[in-house]
């Protein structure tokens, strides 16, 4: 019997453990994850987007539009910024970080901050907006390297079934 050959590539693992912590997120219009990978492929963190520890999702609002507190901007914690707080307590610096949204201004911060040396993305459909402007200014300025995500497939389907294991 020969090894499999259809097996998924590390970029489309990681991505994709990104993608299940998206589905972590109680946000109703957009949900993102991240994952944070050492130099040797192993996951040192993950996140998604969501209110801080500690705060009732049930008392803050979701509306992503209106009064400025009365929408979810000023409280919610992008997915790149939890997934930094969350690791396992480790360095970051030359880690990569996979990211189902290209991060945003102050995502880029924490990523530059934090020693982040590589950003894979999905989706870059805010390119436009000034604010991934400013992201993208400051992560070429410092040297962290920007890359769609490259998959061979377009979805990997998973099954909590026990006979499928």
């Amino acid at each position: 019997m020969k090894k499999r050959t259809d097996y998924i590539t590390w970029d489309e693992y990681f991505m994709g453990v990104a993608l299940l912590s998206a589905r972590r997120s109680k946000d109703p219009s957009t949900q993102v994850g991240a994952c944070i990978v050492n130099t040797k492929n192993k996951i040192v963190g993950a996140g998604y987007n969501g209110l801080p520890a500690g705060c009732d999702d049930d008392l803050f609002p979701w509306d992503k539009s209106g009064d400025f507190l009365q929408t979810k901007y000023p409280y919610i914690c992008h997915a790149e910024l939890n997934a930094i707080l969350n690791n396992i307590g480790m360095d970051l610096h030359g880690c990569k970080i996979y990211t189902a949204l290209f991060p945003c201004n102050e995502c880029a911060k924490a990523i530059i901050q934090a020693g982040i040396t590589e950003v894979i993305y999905l989706s870059d459909k805010y390119a436009s907006n000034e604010v991934f402007i400013a992201s993208r200014k400051m992560l070429d300025t410092a040297g962290v390297k920007c890359r769609k995500v490259s998959v061979s497939r377009e979805e990997v389907l998973l099954s909590f079934r026990e006979k499928d294991v």
